[in-house]
């Protein structure tokens, strides 16, 4: 070792100390570091930019829901890996990464639970599960929670987190599109209000099915909410794409969602909306 890496050595020149993960994080948006803690009790929102970091099922039951009141509905409903489907990794492996990683069997929480005293139908969307892909999966228990949501006569909520259709089920998880929507069809022919809460990402066969059929679309902050990614669009149409392209605010000014909500607000912005609706 020459005398100028034993000095560097010695006295930590050019050495990087990484620092832990679980005290400081970097926001996406406008790169703040943010002490882990204090971002936690602030609902997981930059307080410096506004940003709305991804958060799991887990942390929208509590911010939505009355404590103790959701209750799981099809729970154990799980991927297969039918085409036997082979990319860098074995689906079957990815399956069972995720479900490891999440303690969940597939990408989308349903269930039952209580907002200020009301019962809802909702499902929660977990982008940590394959990207929160649409699969054959989370396709049948979205129409699941639709049916009860009809049977019992509930509002319902669904939180999209999703890049979109699941590749590795290929055309199954296409035909799951069209038997959302037409679920979404035959409830909305019943009268009955449903929510969406644009989350980011918010992006693909998702953004082309159920998640744009809401009655009343409420998009976090800053989310990234479309079909096909701003760098895709972009090298398609040859030209530079506005800015705040696919963002909330974009969104919103032209006229594809109807409100802005930031999380601290949402449970008592959704009662407001079930109260004019439903009373």
């Amino acid at each position: 070792m020459s005398w100028l890496e034993n000095m560097k050595k010695r006295f930590h020149i050019g050495v990087r100390k990484e620092v832990p993960g679980s005290i400081w994080i970097k926001c996406e948006d406008c790169g703040t570091i943010l002490f882990n803690d204090k971002l936690k009790e602030n609902l997981w929102v930059c307080n410096s930019c506004d940003f709305h970091f991804r958060i799991i099922p887990d942390d929208y039951i509590r911010l939505l829901l009355d404590e103790g009141t959701f209750s799981d509905i099809n729970a154990n409903i799980h991927s297969i890996d039918f085409l036997k489907f082979r990319d860098v990794k074995k689906y079957a492996d990815r399956i069972k990464t995720a479900q490891n990683n999440t303690n969940s069997k597939s990408a989308i929480r349903t269930g039952t639970g209580m907002i200020f005293g009301r019962m809802v139908a909702i499902g929660i969307m977990d982008f940590r599960f394959i990207g929160g892909s649409l699969g054959s999966v989370v396709g049948e228990k979205i129409i699941r929670l639709i049916d009860m949501a009809l049977e019992k006569k509930l509002p319902l909520i669904i939180i999209p987190q999703s890049g979109g259709a699941r590749m590795q089920e290929s055309s199954i998880s296409l035909m799951q599109m069209a038997k959302t929507s037409a679920a979404i069809g035959q409830y909305s022919k019943a009268g009955l209000p449903y929510i969406v809460i644009l989350t980011n990402p918010t992006t693909g066969g998702v953004t082309a099915s159920f998640a744009m059929l809401g009655d009343i679309h409420i998009a976090e902050p800053k989310a990234l909410i479309g079909f096909a990614g701003p760098r895709v669009i972009k090298e398609a149409m040859k030209c530079e794409l506005p800015d705040g392209f696919q963002k909330s605010d974009f969104l919103l000014e032209h006229g594809f969602c109807d409100m802005i909500v930031s999380r601290k607000n949402m449970k008592r912005e959704i009662s407001k909306i079930l109260n004019i609706l439903l009373d």
